[in-house]
């Protein structure tokens, strides 16, 4: 199980949450108040980490969703061949391929970069 459960109202800005089972990392929380018979809810913006697809999502404050479980760790740059590299992670030695952005196109072999790793996905951090 890569994700673990949380209310909504635990949930807190620069964290993350699975929306259309994407991990998300939220921009904003806004609660509304609670109306005469209902519960508070709360509008939840984010943006996906490996997509950069921005959404936005209404759920009632006691309402339980999805919490991804991401992982920053740290790889050595292999080899480089076009768009793509090839990573061994520092700890675990295990190597994997991942496909470079534009803006991370400067990196070197025998560098070290740090990369997230959740949902069985990974992605270069721009900024490790």
């Amino acid at each position: 199980m890569a994700w673990t459960q949380a209310e909504v109202r635990e949930l807190k800005e620069g964290r993350y949450m699975l929306i259309d089972n994407e991990p998300c990392k939220i921009l904003s929380i806004q609660t509304s108040k609670p109306g005469k018979h209902g519960e508070a809810k709360a509008r939840i913006d984010a943006v996906g980490i490996f997509n950069g697809n921005k959404t936005s999502v209404v759920y009632p404050v006691k309402h339980k969703v999805q919490v991804p479980i991401i992982n920053k760790r740290t790889a050595q740059v292999l080899s480089l061949s076009g768009s793509e590299a090839q990573l061994m992670d520092l700890e675990t030695y295990e190597t994997f391929n991942i496909n470079l952005e534009a803006e991370q196109q400067g990196i070197l072999p025998g560098q070290e970069v740090g990369y997230i790793s959740a949902m069985g996905k990974r992605k270069l951090q721009v900024n490790p």
